[in-house]
């Protein structure tokens, strides 16, 4: 077990650096030590609008299908993936039959990173992307593996770690709607089955415009809508009743699924999306359907 971990924050933010125990994952709850904002910010499931209110009432933002407060929602999202994420790459293969990897495959062929660059991997999970990014940027380059969930990002440093990748990869605990990171410094964003999670999604897109360079690219991948009625129906009748089923099977919690199929009804489609990343100022804002529509892989590039 690696006792401390080195996050090299002047590595990734060109400010002095930082030496913090992990147990498991030490990322200050709050911190500003590098003139920087680092909270356990929480990722939500939400709509595609902003649902933040000028009244006394509390703004309330999706859970699945339900609708709650969203002091609430922090909570019952890490709840989910607290749950699911010692078997979260096990479910990953059941449940998509392996095509995550295909569509993880395509996303890192259209990110253009090369030797050298900077890469930030939001909501990276279990690393899969962080691994093949590692891989292309060399020794010279960096890549950044960020997540809101504690749980998630020590199972992602773990399987890094036991891997062998480490040298030019950082882990940091972070909310996408506020990055913790300098204006204009990555090459290349990702977030991969992540945005649906997300509260607000446009104040999300616009953190990522911030810390991309210009010219650097935003690659989200992502569930979205089925192209055709047929494949509509099946997909809802495998996720409404397979996939709670497995992982009632697996993981002893139907109730996660549950929510991961009704986050992904309340997702934007593909259209919308497309919209929301032009509003926020991103450029050339084009989408790649997979598997009919049930994966979209979003690609825009910073002016």
């Amino acid at each position: 077990m690696i006792e401390w971990l080195t996050l090299n924050l002047d590595r990734i933010c060109g400010k002095s650096s930082r030496r913090l125990p992990i147990l498991p994952l030490a990322i200050p709850r709050q911190s500003t030590a590098w003139g920087l904002e680092c909270r356990a910010f929480s990722f939500g499931d939400s709509d595609m609008t902003d649902q933040r209110k000028g009244s006394d009432a509390e703004p309330t933002t999706h859970f699945g299908f339900k609708n709650v407060p969203e002091s609430q929602k922090a909570e019952k999202v890490a709840e989910v993936f607290h749950s699911v994420a010692a078997k979260y790459d096990l479910m990953n293969d059941l449940l998509s039959g392996g095509m995550h990897r295909l569509w993880k495959r395509f996303a890192i062929e259209l990110s253009g990173v090369r030797s050298g660059n900077r890469v930030l991997d939001i909501a990276g999970g279990t690393g899969d992307l962080t691994r093949k990014f590692s891989n292309l940027v060399g020794p010279t380059g960096q890549v950044v593996l960020a997540d809101i969930n504690e749980s998630m990002l020590k199972v992602g440093r773990d399987r890094l770690l036991d891997l062998g990748v480490a040298g030019n990869v950082e882990f940091v605990q972070a909310d996408a709607e506020k990055l913790p990171f300098p204006d204009n410094h990555f090459d290349c964003v990702t977030i991969a089955f992540g945005l649906r999670n997300v509260t607000h999604k446009e104040d999300a897109l616009r953190s990522m415009l911030r810390v991309l360079k210009p010219g650097g690219r935003l690659l989200v991948l992502e569930f979205s809508k089925p192209t055709n009625a047929l494949m509509s129906k099946a997909y809802d009748a495998y996720s409404f009743a397979f996939m709670p089923l497995m992982g009632k099977l697996i993981t002893n919690d139907s109730e996660s699924y549950r929510y991961l199929a009704e986050s992904i009804r309340m997702h934007p489609n593909q259209e919308t999306l497309k919209s929301m990343m032009v509003e926020a100022g991103f450029d050339r804002v084009t989408y790649h359907n997979m598997t009919a529509g049930i994966v979209a892989l979003h690609r825009g590039i910073k002016p």
